[in-house]
């Protein structure tokens, strides 16, 4: 048997504790001020712990309080979200798919129209951030992630790797001084990813000492705080880019971008697909999710890039 306060009294220190206010968690709930009061009161009581410490215009949490927000405030919101989940007809609505910006931009954008050709009674919601999705607490039905796949509670599927390479306009290849050898770099502007946690392992420092290079300056070139950036500033020209294959295979295949010289280096880490067991189950999910592979798959089949290497240095 679960050893629960009574509900109401806890949706009472809920609201009071948000608010940090008697007179707006009433107003919130529908009740008096009293009412709530009297369920704080009593709560208190049952678990024998002081919550609030009630001032002469204010009111504070005790140290018990702060710890017991946290926990009470998440489970209401799951409450709330499963029995959106469980009301809702997963044919309704857009599907929510939430992955890196930098993806949005490069990859999956470029590819969308083929999705909508294929289910034209699907739309689809694209939101794009940095941040991992909570699924039990945000309306999210399929997500991108780059990282090793070990998510939690989740349906995963693999989407394709990924590796870095160095890529530039193809007019600097064959402009003196000429782009050769990556001892070549030293007379190039460098164009640095600084897109945060996500890609906290592109460094030209690290590439550079990887391949053995001493006489260029790894520090040097503009950075950017998003990779896509990266890429089209190699595409307009301005130097060279150490960029992800996947973010600039358009550009290489469209022969915007070129790849100078190897080597290619595989990230351990790569894309995958990740939903909830519910929603994989889901016609919508599972259309969109088998067209991401069959996309993938396709990309695959096209000129890999020379020079690959595999470090496992590289996370």
């Amino acid at each position: 048997m679960r050893r629960l306060p009574n509900l109401n009294a806890l949706r009472a220190f809920e609201a009071a504790a948000r608010h940090l206010s008697f007179t707006k968690a009433a107003k919130e709930l529908s009740v008096t001020q009293g009412a709530v009061s009297h369920q704080i009161a009593t709560l208190e009581a049952q678990l024998e712990v002081q919550l609030f410490t009630r001032l002469n215009r204010r009111l504070e949490l005790t140290e018990a309080g702060h710890r017991y927000l946290p926990a009470i405030s998440g489970a209401f919101d799951r409450i709330a979200f499963a029995t959106q989940e469980l009301t809702a007809q997963d044919s309704d609505g857009a599907l929510r798919v939430t992955t890196m910006t930098s993806f949005t931009q490069m990859w999956l954008m470029p590819r969308l129209r083929r999705f909508r050709k294929r289910a034209p009674d699907v739309d689809v919601m694209i939101v794009a951030t940095e941040r991992l999705s909570d699924f039990s607490r945000e309306p999210v039905d399929v997500g991108i992630r780059f990282g090793l796949g070990n998510y939690p509670d989740l349906v995963v599927e693999h989407l394709m790797n990924e590796a870095l390479l160095p890529v530039c306009a193809p007019g600097l290849v064959t402009k003196p001084p000429g782009l050769k050898r990556p001892e070549d770099l030293e007379h190039y502007v460098l164009l640095h990813d600084d897109a945060g946690e996500e890609n906290r392992h592109i460094d030209w420092t690290r590439w550079l000492g990887d391949v053995g290079i001493e006489n260029v300056d790894p520090g040097r070139g503009p950075q950017f705080s998003n990779s896509s950036f990266v890429v089209m500033g190699a595409v307009a020209g301005e130097g060279v880019a150490l960029a992800k294959l996947r973010l600039c295979s358009e550009e290489l295949f469209a022969g915007r971008l070129v790849q100078p010289f190897g080597p290619v280096m595989k990230f351990r880490q790569a894309y995958w697909m990740v939903t909830t067991p519910e929603k994989a189950r889901w016609p919508k999910v599972q259309a969109f999710m088998t067209w991401l592979k069959e996309e993938a798959e396709m990309q695959r089949l096209w000129p890999i890039p020379s020079g690959e290497a595999s470090l496992d240095a590289w996370p």
